[in-house]
């Protein structure tokens, strides 16, 4: 079986089905749905319940995470940078080149191969569950669940900032680029600004400029595909290296890289930092950037 979890019920909360108090814990109406049906139930201090049990308030209302249901991902041994676990949540440093996860045309290789490649050497089981995904030439910090408490209650208080090298000398300190993005018309893969598209909002800061290109901490605050990318280059200040959406030749990917991630952990806030990586330090360095 998996992780037990157990909540203090308040005396205010007298009368409140099981049900409404376990989902204002967090826990979702599909893993009620496991705990219940491939779990071992709830416990009322000690004593198995229902979700329909009305609290009496005051009591500890207890479950234990069912079993992980079978992966298909196979088991690597490949590099893997681990920085930071504990018993919710794994952050991974992803190079670039690395896909996050196996798709239809890439079955090995990818992170989800090596994590899962580590569980087999430390003898555990478990799935793989990245919570925030970066493109496969985007490198960086990701966040990923031990189980499916964590994966419903991380991703609520998870933020994400980025290191971006773009092209030409933009000026220092604070932007922000308000434009909608949808899918290109063309292509399965680009998108677009579009004023039909979904609202996007990026928020940035320039850290240098030099040698005819910029230093930027950019954090989105919406999660589209591409958006950072859709951005820049709508802006006039395409990413290094991008030959998506700009024709420069500086790097041969481009130059974005998760590089602090925080969230709330299990006994507070959690500040989990990657340094620029090799390719985009040398960048920096050759231009002046640092």
């Amino acid at each position: 079986m998996g992780r037990r979890l157990t909540f203090q019920a308040e005396s205010c909360q007298k009368g409140i089905p099981l049900r409404e108090f376990l989902r204002r814990q967090g826990i979702t109406a599909s893993l009620i749905r496991e705990v219940k049906y491939r779990g071992d139930g709830f416990w009322a201090d000690g004593k198995p319940v229902f979700t329909d049990y009305l609290l009496q308030g005051g009591e500890k209302i207890s479950l234990e995470l069912p079993p992980e249901k079978d992966t298909d991902v196979l088991p690597q041994e490949l590099p893997l940078h681990i920085s930071y676990e504990d018993q919710e949540a794994i952050v991974l440093d992803k190079p670039a080149g690395m896909a996050v996860h196996p798709t239809l045309t890439i079955k090995e290789g990818t992170l989800a191969n090596a994590w899962m490649g580590e569980l087999r050497r430390r003898g555990e089981t478990g799935i793989f569950r990245p919570l925030n995904r970066l493109d496969k030439n985007t490198s960086g910090l990701v966040l990923c669940a031990r189980d499916a408490f964590a994966a419903s209650r991380l991703p609520k208080t998870c933020q994400k900032k980025y290191l971006a090298i773009a092209r030409g000398e933009m000026p220092l300190g604070p932007g922000r680029i308000k434009a909608p993005i949808d899918r290109a018309q063309d292509s399965i893969i680009r998108r677009r600004v579009y004023e039909g598209g979904k609202p996007s909002l990026t928020e940035y800061r320039v850290l240098a400029a030099a040698g005819g290109y910029s230093l930027l901490e950019v954090e989105p605050k919406t999660g589209r595909t591409h958006q950072i990318r859709v951005h820049m280059a709508w802006v006039g200040h395409p990413l290094a290296g991008d030959d998506l959406y700009g024709e420069d030749k500086a790097l041969s990917r481009h130059a974005l890289h998760c590089g602090v991630l925080t969230f709330e952990g299990m006994t507070g806030p959690v500040e989990v930092r990657s340094p620029l990586p090799e390719d985009m330090r040398r960048l920096a360095q050759k231009t002046g950037l640092v």
